[in-house]
């Protein structure tokens, strides 16, 4: 285990016997942990940190990451609703829109929550809809960066944002309809381990701001990445916050206020709080290939098969080998590319051995499906006491067809 306490003493194959296979398990320690590092990263005054829901919108996590002070940010009205019922107030959650319908709008304005705009045109229907209110804009400063370019959010070729040759048309829009601009905000992209990219996108964001002179906050982005595979340094934290620190309060004072920074550290928090544990079930040779077939079907943790991510794997078995062989390890979805790894040198695998796959805490569950009718697993927190806590029931065969119309 890269954390030799993750379980805190409990047995991995005695929670598979109790809540099925498979399952994610987080740790409470870990996530609490991740989110006072964040919370603690500048000595800036006015420094929020949001948690990005869409990276495990369990309501057990939601409610912790409130307890340890957090904001979060929300992409849909499911999001927003989640938080509410975690505990978080409108004035901390921002909701960050992306082609999203005037109900999707309506429905986080008339809940008290900013709004962020990204496109002219949807600038445009949100001025008809709320003249005169408050308003965001998420800005493209050119910068992007990412493990893939499917998470690529900022940047010359991306959906996202307003680019700055467009500003003097959003300024008349803003004018149009008395849009008050209190905020922009960016997201360069999710993942990177090196400082300086994110850095650079803070420094062309804050270049931005300068144009605007009635903000009351400004949101730098995140997308903080941690070392999915052995040998990955850390992200420095101590090197950004100094850095990030002083750029933040040499913005301040050139504005001219103490302005509100916020950021969203994504997958950060909670990604190596969680671990999927799953039961092999077939090993097999294919013209000279070795599979280790799985209950952990894409349907359960898309991240490989979406973007070729890595994620570490440990077999735990009553029976330990000492050989190791290049395995494929597959799940159980009819699709060849159902692949979790490629000729991964692992030890000797038996049927019934369990897999742990590592760093499973961020969308993992949170892109979980019910494809090929599957149902999708139980989570549970092992919590600061040592205890385990159900934190979503197992799907069953009735909530596969719950919703229908005969």
């Amino acid at each position: 285990m890269k954390d030799q306490h993750f379980f805190e003493g409990l047995c991995p194959k005695a929670l598979v016997q109790e809540y099925g296979s498979p399952l994610y398990v987080y740790n409470e320690r870990v996530f609490r942990t991740r989110c006072r590092e964040m919370a603690q990263l500048v000595t800036y005054p006015h420094f929020k940190v949001n948690y990005s829901v869409k990276a495990n919108s369990n309501l057990s996590l939601l409610k912790i990451a409130h307890e340890e002070g957090l904001c979060a940010d929300a992409m849909s009205p499911g999001e927003i609703y989640a938080e509410r019922l975690a505990g978080f107030a409108p004035e901390d959650i921002f909701y960050i829109s992306n082609n999203v319908s005037s109900e999707e709008l309506t429905y986080a304005v008339e809940q008290g929550i900013i709004v962020s705009i990204d496109s002219l045109s949807q600038l445009e229907r949100f001025g008809q809809l709320f003249p005169g209110h408050k308003v965001c804009v998420r800005v493209n400063s050119g910068i992007g960066a990412g493990h893939s370019d499917k998470v690529v959010t900022g940047g010359k070729k991306t959906k996202f944002a307003i680019y700055p040759a467009l500003f003097p048309q959003m300024n008349e829009i803003l004018k149009k309809y008395n849009l008050n601009l209190v905020g922009i905000n960016q997201h360069i992209g999710s993942f990177f381990l090196d400082e300086e990219i994110y850095l650079e996108g803070v420094r062309s964001l804050l270049a931005i701001a300068h144009q605007f002179p009635t903000l009351s906050f400004i949101d730098l982005g995140g997308g903080f990445g941690m070392p999915y595979e052995p040998g990955q340094s850390r992200l420095d934290l101590k090197a950004l916050g100094t850095k990030l620190d002083t750029l933040l309060y040499e913005f301040a004072r050139s504005y001219g206020c103490e302005i509100l920074f916020k950021i969203e550290p994504g997958r950060y928090l909670a990604a190596e709080c969680g671990v999927l544990l799953g039961t092999v079930h077939a090993v097999k040779e294919n013209y000279g290939h070795l599979y280790c077939g799985t209950d952990i079907g894409f349907n359960v943790l898309a991240r490989p098969m979406l973007y070729d991510a890595y994620h570490e794997i440990e077999i735990l078995s009553d029976a330990p080998s000492m050989e190791r062989a290049p395995y494929t390890v597959v799940g159980n979805i009819c699709e060849s590319g159902d692949i979790l790894a490629k000729d991964r040198l692992l030890p000797a695998m038996r049927e019934n051995d369990l897999v742990c796959i590592h760093d499973a805490g961020a969308y993992g569950y949170s892109m979980a499906s019910n494809y090929n009718n599957r149902l999708r697993p139980a989570e549970v927190l092992i919590t600061q006491a040592g205890e385990t806590k159900l934190i979503r029931r197992r799907d069953t065969l009735e909530d596969l067809i719950r919703g229908f119309e005969s």
